[in-house]
């Protein structure tokens, strides 16, 4: 899967509430799986969410939804140990799938833990026709981590298109923010699979997030235009 289109990462209105439309109504959790043979069946397009052991992964997809408790938020580093897939309204290929993927960079998990998170991951990430786009989710006050960057590589080789999206921005000085949001733009020049734009957001405050779903709205649109 290749990166999409409009590269510019702006929106019009009609982006931001057709962002808003998408995520309208009930969510629900639809499964958890901590191996292949568990994953649900593909049907709906899925969009996932990757990054550190507390870089914020379930706050953001709360505020996308606008429930506060759809995805457990633990004070706990890596907690989620499996993929947690929520779905929204609809039945079939109409509704749309959020994943939430195991935290990484937490040291205290036991090897063979961490072994068997890595194979589950590769395997969604090589064999998931449904699968659209991996939102990578970097803490705004820290930018890209070595443990970042190796994920990288593998979305890379997996060749699935993915965005960069920084979060905690209301915890990081405007001017920061600015200047890692362009370092990390240039860094992904070198990255085929990635969109070249990166998202602000913070959960606590709102900021990005409805940037965040107009960009889901628009990745949808393009794929039924094909």
């Amino acid at each position: 899967m290749s990166a999409a289109a409009n590269p510019d990462g702006t929106f019009s209105a009609a982006d931001i509430e057709a962002g808003r439309r998408l995520f309208v109504g009930d969510w629900n959790f639809l499964s958890a799986a901590n191996s292949s043979a568990s994953l649900p069946k593909m049907a709906a397009p899925e969009i996932a969410f990757a990054g550190r052991s507390n870089v914020g992964k379930s706050s953001l997809i709360n505020a996308l939804v606008g429930r506060r408790a759809l995805a457990r938020v633990s004070r706990t580093p890596g907690r989620t140990q499996e993929l947690i897939f929520f779905a929204g309204p609809g039945t079939g290929a109409s509704r749309l799938v959020l994943v939430d993927m195991p935290g990484y960079g937490y040291a205290a998990a036991a090897k063979i833990q961490i072994a068997a998170w890595t194979g589950l991951i590769h395997e969604y990430l090589v064999g998931r026709a449904t699968l659209m786009r991996v939102y990578l989710l970097v803490d705004s006050r820290h930018g890209l981590m070595t443990a970042d960057e190796d994920i990288l590589a593998v979305l890379d080789q997996a060749a699935v298109s993915y965005q960069i999206v920084l979060t905690k921005s209301d915890h990081a000085v405007p001017a920061e923010l600015t200047a890692r949001t362009q370092a990390v733009e240039t860094l992904l020049r070198q990255h085929p699979a990635a969109y070249p734009t990166v998202l602000a957001t913070s959960a606590a405050t709102g900021t990005g997030v409805p940037e965040l779903r107009a960009a889901i709205a628009r990745l949808l649109q393009q794929r039924s235009s094909i």
